[in-house]
């Protein structure tokens, strides 16, 4: 039992200061070193917690945003209804610059028959 080594509150050590005070500036540098990464790890937590709250906030729909929303929406059916008319009436117009164009070969033919039914009946008027 020689090898058991007594420790009490009056145990005296025998150690060169050069090492005692390494061994406080190891202990000073180590207690410093994490008090600092437990500031910077809570200031980072209330970063992202503030930045959180920020993005909701700008997310949250005001009455006025809401309706300008609605408006728009309301707006593009409106739109949508006029082209669809509008291109009905396009569809429509080209179809009416076909007859148009029919009537007026109608109209020709109609005089040029006209003209030959009176060459047949011997007028020339």
């Amino acid at each position: 039992m020689k090898d058991q080594i007594s420790v009490s509150d009056k145990t005296k050590l025998n150690i060169p200061i050069a090492n005692f005070l390494v061994i406080v500036t190891f202990i000073i540098s180590a207690v410093l070193g994490f008090s600092n990464l437990q500031n910077r790890i809570t200031s980072l937590e209330t970063q992202d917690q503030l930045m959180s709250s920020d993005l909701l906030k700008k997310a949250e729909q005001t009455p006025k945003n809401l309706e300008i929303y609605m408006l728009i929406e309301h707006n593009a059916k409106i739109i949508a209804k006029h082209q669809e008319l509008l291109d009905k009436n396009i569809h429509s117009q080209v179809m009416i610059n076909n007859i148009e164009k029919s009537l007026e070969k109608a109209q020709e033919n109609i005089e040029y028959l006209k003209n030959l039914t009176r060459k047949l009946n011997g007028n020339s008027n």
